[in-house]
């Protein structure tokens, strides 16, 4: 063992450790576990008395200078800005592409921020819902052929939400008046996937409650909204329209023109293109949140976002929307 200890000792000398590659070649040769130094001390506690003492005193002093090469070659590295890794540090970076939000998701927000701007709070709720909040308490009888309007997903004694209104029912219940709310999410309806229409797609709806509220007031806000998100001078129509849970009920449309063709195939062929429905609150509606309704009155409305973000990013497809296609996603990176 002294020859081998001799020949290592004369092999640390002659190094020049010169690079981060080299200095943890040299810890795993000498340092590590199962490296030169190692071995010998598995060896050295093997042997007789005497032998130990003939040998321990120039292994040690190996060992240690051994140690002292380490790390001061470690140090240096440090002091010199260097990183001292396993790893080739001389290796090019993988580029990292950034993500992107999703369009939905953009169009989402600046909703929330043109309404959050006239004082309506964020309210979210459950999809899955019981038949109360989703149909009767919003003046769905049992019998009412307005539940034909919307194929619903149920399941055991729920369903999946097929508009965000039952977030209203929540929010009225829970909540005293004056209140002025917008409920973001995502509902659903067993309709046909095509095109223009999904299982699945995402509502935001508005509601505002409080002494004296009327229809003047709805459309004004609405005529905000439009200005807002579409640009000033968008055109604007209301149309009569029937909701169980309001009355009066309008549906409101903006002008998309019929100068191109797939403004014509949006609007097929009218120019004007639905973007929300909207009403009074229905005296039922308030009574059965427990809101005395010959105190209170209000308004509320909803839009599809799915429809609002084709139309303001020219996507002609909404499944487009649900692919995961990166190719597709890059191009709202910094929307």
């Amino acid at each position: 063992m002294i020859e081998e200890i001799e020949s290592l000792n004369r092999e640390l000398q002659a190094l020049h450790i010169q690079t981060a590659e080299e200095l943890e070649n040299f810890r795993l040769r000498f340092l590590s576990k199962k490296g030169q130094l190692g071995l010998l001390l598995d060896r050295f506690r093997e042997l007789d008395g005497e032998a130990k003492r003939t040998v321990g005193k120039p292994l040690n002093t190996l060992k240690a200078e051994a140690e002292k090469i380490f790390r001061a070659s470690r140090d240096a590295f440090e002091q010199s800005g260097g990183t001292v890794t396993q790893f080739d540090t001389t290796l090019p970076v993988r580029a990292t592409e950034l993500g992107a939000p999703h369009p939905l998701k953009v169009v989402e927000d600046r909703l929330c921020d043109i309404f959050y701007s006239l004082g309506f709070d964020i309210a979210h709720g459950p999809e899955i819902e019981d038949d109360r909040h989703n149909f009767n308490a919003l003046n769905f009888a049992e019998d009412h052929p307005a539940r034909d309007m919307q194929d619903t997903f149920f399941t055991s004694g729920h369903v999946l939400r097929t508009h965000t209104s039952s977030v209203q029912i929540r929010e009225m219940e829970s909540r005293t008046p004056p209140m002025r709310l917008v409920m973001p999410g995502r509902v659903y309806r067993n309709e046909a996937v095509s095109a223009r229409s999904n299982c699945f797609f995402h509502q935001i709806e508005g509601l505002y409650i409080d002494e004296g509220v009327t229809f003047a007031d709805l459309k004004q806000t609405l005529y905000y909204f439009v200005q807002q998100f579409f640009g000033e001078g968008t055109k604007v129509r209301f149309r009569a329209s029937y909701f169980p849970f309001t009355e009066p009920s309008a549906e409101m449309d903006i002008w998309a023109g019929t100068d191109t063709e797939e403004n014509r195939r949006l609007t097929k062929g009218t120019g004007w293109l639905e973007v929300l429905g909207c009403g009074m609150v229905h005296p039922n509606v308030l009574k059965n949140c427990g809101i005395d309704s010959e105190k209170f009155s209000g308004f509320a409305f909803g839009l599809g976002i799915d429809r609002i973000t084709m139309l303001k990013y020219g996507i002609s497809d909404i499944r487009d929307l649900f692919l995961n296609d990166v190719r597709m996603l890059k191009q709202f990176r910094g929307s």
